[in-house]
């Protein structure tokens, strides 16, 4: 990584600001610049804890916030390195959600290219929030881009449902109340606080989802 006082090429859509007395929050553009970000401050050893979120990154440090602030002013992303790799997390899914047919519909499209584009990607965890262990992936094709949440959430969605909402796609680890489009369900056990770390998924993790089958 290459430190530099020049403006970097992203810092349009980039915005920092303190958050009490030991952390700044930087607001992105975007889950892909989070992780970028993120990956440069624990590259560069800066801060104590970082904490993302969809388009945000919490950056903690023990003493005083203003130098780090000013570095996150001025790293420059496009010159990052990514980090190595472990290979994706697979995740088999029985594509039988309330909501497939009804997705299928609202995107003009069969069921079975439904599926398809949900299983194309290679998606990434930004960010794991809402309930203990429940991930947020970014890498949805754009075809399944842009499909709302429910108008009326469901007062409980079963752990293990597959779920997208507008550029995110989601798996519950436990039973809840939840508004995104359920598409199909996993067996995968996503948290156990009975293991160490509870969750198999972190931030930056990678995932594909298995077809097993469809209504």
């Amino acid at each position: 990584m290459t430190r530099s006082t020049a403006v970097p090429r992203d810092a349009a859509h980039r915005v920092v600001r303190p958050f009490g007395t030991r952390a700044v929050l930087v607001e992105l553009a975007g889950p892909a610049d989070v992780l970028r970000l993120r990956a440069a401050v624990e590259s560069a050893g800066v801060a104590t804890e970082t904490v993302p979120g969809w388009r945000t990154l919490l950056v903690r440090t023990d003493g005083d916030p203003t130098g780090v602030a000013e570095w996150l002013k001025r790293a420059e992303l496009g010159d990052l390195e990514p980090p190595p790799q472990a290979q994706p997390v697979i995740i088999d899914v029985r594509y039988d959600g309330p909501d497939l047919e009804d997705v299928a519909q609202l995107m003009g499209k069969s069921v079975e290219e439904v599926v398809a584009l949900h299983t194309r990607p290679e998606y990434t965890v930004v960010m794991l929030g809402f309930s203990r262990g429940f991930p947020y992936l970014s890498g949805m094709e754009p075809a399944l881009t842009g499909i709302p949440r429910l108008a009326t959430p469901r007062t409980r969605v079963p752990a293990g449902a597959v779920g997208i909402a507008l550029d995110q796609t989601g798996i519950y680890p436990m039973a809840s109340p939840g508004g995104w489009r359920l598409l199909g369900n996993t067996d995968a056990v996503l948290f156990d606080p009975e293991r160490w770390p509870p969750s198999p998924l972190q931030s930056g993790s990678r995932l594909r989802l298995r077809a097993v089958g469809w209504s």
